[in-house]
């Protein structure tokens, strides 16, 4: 909720609780607006910082979705490395036999060139991975309760443009779970396959400001619960930053591959 908004409404109450999180994404706009207008209420509080001080409010400091090295991830570079998983999420995985078996972060590189809003490399990619996790026959854990079959609903296909989300659904079964990362925030799944589209940074239709959006990451990987797969060209993380913000950006994705597993799969499609 924007300052203007949040202000408007106050009128109605003789005291307002702020709740929300202002390091996932902001609200669209619709017109043209002064810089800072687009700031939330919580944004306004927040100021410089990444979370909310002790004197400003209270820090929901304990996540009931992610697995403690997604976890790990997102609070280093969302949460000033006060955000941690809930006794027991050490336990979600996925189980069977896979090279996707357990949990945690996994890159996926897939070489391409000169692709914007949408990349036919990456559409095959995701759609043999696709397949894969369904052919295997894997199981999902969650936390201490008893395995279940990994199904439909249990992985969501996530990317940045409407174009290659467009693409995804052609190649994907009917009832597969796709969006942009708009789409999904809010949601969760036990599996989330985060695919990049864009061939470069020099290929990027709206800039890193967008591509490498640091909310746009750190919405589209807290989405899983036990599996998170990026799907990207190694080369749009090699990006030629001209400014400290950029070099911010790029780091992030950096810090995700840095960390991230590398899946061989044995990517055949019948």
């Amino acid at each position: 909720m924007s300052l203007a908004n949040a202000l408007a409404v106050s009128r109605c109450a003789k005291n307002v609780v702020l709740l929300g999180d202002p390091q996932q994404l902001e609200q669209p706009l619709r017109a043209s607006h002064p810089d800072g207008t687009e700031a939330s209420a919580l944004q306004h509080l927040v100021g410089e910082a990444h979370t909310l001080s002790a004197e400003r409010g209270l820090f929901l400091e304990e996540t009931y979705r992610l697995h403690p090295t997604i976890c790990e991830l997102t609070s280093s570079l969302f949460y000033e490395s006060r955000l941690r998983s809930r006794p027991g999420l050490e336990h979600q995985a996925l189980e069977g036999a896979s090279p996707l078996a357990g949990s945690g972060l996994v890159f996926i590189p897939v070489e391409h060139e000169g692709n914007a809003t949408t990349s036919p490399e990456e559409v095959e990619c995701v759609a043999r991975l696709y397949e894969h996790l369904r052919a295997s026959k894997l199981q999902f854990r969650a936390s201490e309760q008893k395995a279940r079959a990994l199904g439909a609903s249990d992985v969501l296909v996530v990317a940045p443009y409407n174009a290659h989300v467009g693409a995804l659904a052609d190649a994907l079964p009917s009832g597969a779970r796709i969006g942009t990362v708009d789409k999904f925030q809010g949601q969760e799944a036990p599996v989330v396959i985060y695919t990049m589209a864009t061939s470069s940074a020099e290929d990027a239709p709206r800039g890193l400001e967008f591509i490498l959006s640091l909310h746009r990451l750190n919405v589209a990987i807290s989405r899983a619960r036990a599996l998170c797969i990026l799907v990207a060209s190694p080369a749009l993380f090699r990006a030629d930053c001209q400014t400290p913000r950029q070099m911010q950006l790029a780091n992030a994705h950096c810090r995700y591959v840095e960390l991230a597993r590398r899946v061989e799969l044995p990517l055949t499609r019948s």
